[in-house]
């Protein structure tokens, strides 16, 4: 079942670098046709035979895709910050540090009291920011009666370690663990576009039984996007992460919610709704209406969090 959701809500606080992703491919792609000609008028001067040519075109090829593999990746991919939030600042939006200060700190908790406690959700965020610009979850989660933990990845926020899908993934799983030993059951993910990808993988520990997800513009698989946005580009060759969501929630027994931008000019509409289409068990999809990849927080009010919520929690078949 698909919902259509056009209401007002809480604004986001992300700016997403994705012109960037163009200027370094188009960087590697000018790069690689230079070199090219210049290979050709070498060939004309020299007398280097065809052979010899493709032979060192092939070379020229391996070498600029191993090169620009190595960065080329992180740096359309991830856009951690290193701000840490002042207690002052953290009081202020009812979250702290957790599992405690801000010494191997994890994320942030909501501090906030509820009428209700109908379980913990754990949220992973985009790429850009930090965790503590996700306030928003917070607010929109905790008078419904939820904790909400607001999971940091490694390299982001002052936290050690680095990018990339693994060092996300088990750092997750690591966090999901000490939620369900400090908070207990029932405990439910939410992924935020990049965040999506990173729930879909750590929901697959079974060791941590997750009740429901939440997937809000989520893709398919990162290659799907990619491919789609670099054409011109080898981007399988490029790509060491896979975020393959399809993949990695097709084993998945809980509820799953689906939240789409009908104009997301980031990760379209399509891609969500691919995997909408693979998912297997119960599952629901909501599209919002007029919003794109980072204003969608605008366009959601109280109601749509509420059906969100009582959907993956399964107090409310919609």
């Amino acid at each position: 079942m698909i919902g259509i959701v056009g209401t007002s809500g809480h604004q986001a606080q992300i700016q997403t670098k994705y012109h960037e992703w163009y200027g370094m491919s188009l960087i590697c792609l000018i790069t690689l046709r230079i070199r090219c000609y210049r290979l050709m008028v070498q060939v004309g001067r020299s007398g280097l035979t065809h052979a010899r040519f493709f032979f060192n075109l092939q070379i020229l090829v391996i070498t600029i895709l191993a090169i620009a593999g190595c960065d080329l990746q992180n740096k359309m991919l991830y856009y951690p910050s290193q701000s840490v939030p002042s207690q002052e600042s953290l009081a202020a939006d009812n979250i702290a540090f957790w599992p405690s200060g801000v010494e191997g700190y994890r994320g942030y908790i909501s501090t906030a009291a509820v009428n209700s406690r109908r379980g913990t959700v754990v949220v992973f965020h985009g790429n850009a920011g930090t965790a503590s610009d996700r306030v928003y979850y917070v607010k929109a989660l905790v008078p419904l009666g939820f904790r909400v933990i607001l999971a940091e990845y490694p390299a982001y926020g002052g936290r050690k370690g680095g990018l990339g899908e693994a060092a996300f993934v088990n750092d997750a799983r690591e966090t999901l663990h000490l939620a369900m030993e400090k908070c207990g059951r029932p405990i439910f993910l939410l992924g935020e576009s990049l965040g999506c990808g990173v729930a879909a993988s750590a929901a697959k520990d079974a060791s941590v039984p997750i009740e429901g997800i939440v997937l809000i513009t989520p893709w398919d698989t990162l290659l799907s996007v990619a491919k789609e946005k670099f054409p011109w580009l080898p981007v399988s060759l490029l790509l060491r992460d896979k975020y393959d969501t399809v993949d990695n929630m097709k084993a998945f027994k809980g509820r799953i919610a689906i939240v789409a931008a009908d104009r997301d000019e980031v990760i379209p509409v399509r891609h969500a709704l691919a995997l909408y289409e693979s998912l297997p068990g119960s599952r629901k999809m909501w599209v919002i209406q007029g919003a794109g990849h980072n204003d969608w927080p605008e366009l959601v009010g109280p109601s749509l969090w509420k059906e969100l919520a009582d959907f993956i929690e399964g107090s409310k078949r919609i």
